[in-house]
């Protein structure tokens, strides 16, 4: 007969950390593959002072109808070649080429690229900052930023890194489209993480996080949550231009012109 041990609470357990991976890939990989059911799929991002926050992993693969305003007029804004940075599940980069634009997706996810190019779009595996290493000068006439991926360029100080590279890929007279949440009007949940950052020298919005799928988990990343006048001060000394915005909310899109 098995013997049967009760635990003793003060026994030490012994949790096992996740396991660094393609978590955001895999997360879009099995929401395409459940089909087009309602949150049954969950995107899971963790935050550094723990807080965890679950969403529909299938409002990557969302129509343009199902959009707010600023994004569907970001999209419609896109000319000749696009860059997709972040392409995702590729939503946006369909809704510009069913408009007869050539797109090109980015993502340094590999499940990412896989989804995407399974949906049909055309995509390679790279990060925004290392755009240069894979595409020659003048390649592209757009840029987009777009999915909150405004908050890719990490901070302040990372910023002109990836927007230096953009203004290398891209033709005189080139946008970058993008949208962000502007901290300013952030929920109650984030005022202790904004003032933990104010105490620190960081912006408010300037995110620590990492996304899990079962036992995985991304490497840590910065995600910056700027205000559109935090962007225009970043992007002003690297060639942009910010040139026109929409509000819905608390979400904003962009319109940054190559100078």
């Amino acid at each position: 007969m098995t013997e049967i041990r009760e635990l003793r609470t003060d026994e030490p357990v012994h949790a096992t950390a996740p396991r660094t991976g393609d978590a955001f890939g895999e997360t879009l990989l099995a929401a395409l593959a459940s089909g087009p059911a309602p949150a049954a799929v969950s995107e899971v991002i963790e935050r550094d002072d723990g807080l965890i926050v679950a969403s529909d992993a299938h409002r990557y693969f969302r129509t343009p109808e199902a959009w707010q305003e600023p994004i569907r007029w970001a999209v419609a804004q896109a000319r000749g070649r696009v860059l997709d940075v972040g392409v995702g599940a590729g939503r946006h980069a369909l809704a510009a080429a069913a408009a007869g634009c050539e797109v090109t997706g980015l993502d340094v996810s590999e499940g990412a690229v896989e989804v995407s190019r399974r949906r049909g779009v055309r995509a390679v595996r790279g990060a925004g900052e290392h755009a240069d290493r894979l595409f020659g000068p003048g390649s592209f006439d757009t840029v987009f930023l777009l999915g909150q991926n405004l908050a890719l360029l990490a901070s302040p100080e990372r910023a002109g890194d990836l927007l230096g590279v953009l203004r290398a890929v891209t033709a005189p007279g080139a946008s970058i489209l993008g949208d962000s949440q502007d901290p300013a009007s952030g929920s109650a949940r984030n005022e202790a993480y904004f003032a933990r950052n104010r105490d620190r020298g960081r912006p408010p919005g300037q995110f620590v996080l990492r996304a899990r799928y079962l036992d995985l988990a991304t490497p840590w990343f910065d995600y910056w949550y700027c205000s559109p006048h935090e962007l225009e001060a970043v992007a002003a000394p690297h060639g942009w231009r910010l040139e026109d915005a929409r509000r819905a909310g608390t979400t904003y899109s962009v319109r940054l012109r190559r100078v």
